[in-house]
């Protein structure tokens, strides 16, 4: 874990079966985890982050569920930042930032284009052993 996620105070981790109720499931748990952080759901950044969560988790159910049984999912925040990574043990590493130019899939242009529109930036990161990534995401607050 990078040194970045261990100084936001705030963390949950939520693990899922990898199935279409997932994607609430995942979106819900950061609406109560960002209230409990006091990250009011007006903030300017909420419906953006609340959106590319739910695109990158139903990702996964659609893509990684054949070979990842669970996703999981980290949410942080710190008083100036956001983060939060989605983890399934497929291998393929999409590109994220080849989806903005309109090689990638719908879905990840869209999660960059908001990523990029509120000044955050994404990551994949794969697995030690290459068999499953994250991708990470960091907003501003």
């Amino acid at each position: 874990m990078s040194t970045q996620l261990e100084a936001l105070p705030h963390r949950h981790v939520l693990t899922l079966p990898t199935e279409p109720a997932a994607v609430r499931t995942a979106r819900v748990t950061a609406e109560w985890a960002l209230v409990e952080w006091g990250i009011g759901l007006r903030h300017p950044v909420v419906d953006p982050a609340l959106l590319i969560l739910a695109e990158l988790v139903t990702n996964s159910v659609r893509h990684a569920a054949v070979l990842s049984p669970t996703v999981t999912v980290i949410y942080a925040a710190g008083p100036d930042c956001l983060a939060f990574a989605v983890h399934d043990r497929h291998p393929y590493q999409p590109p994220l930032y080849q989806a903005v130019t309109g090689t990638g899939a719908c879905g990840l242009g869209i999660v960059m284009e908001l990523v990029l529109a509120v000044g955050g930036t994404a990551v994949v990161r794969p697995d030690a052993d290459s068999r499953g990534k994250s991708i990470w995401i960091t907003l501003p607050l």
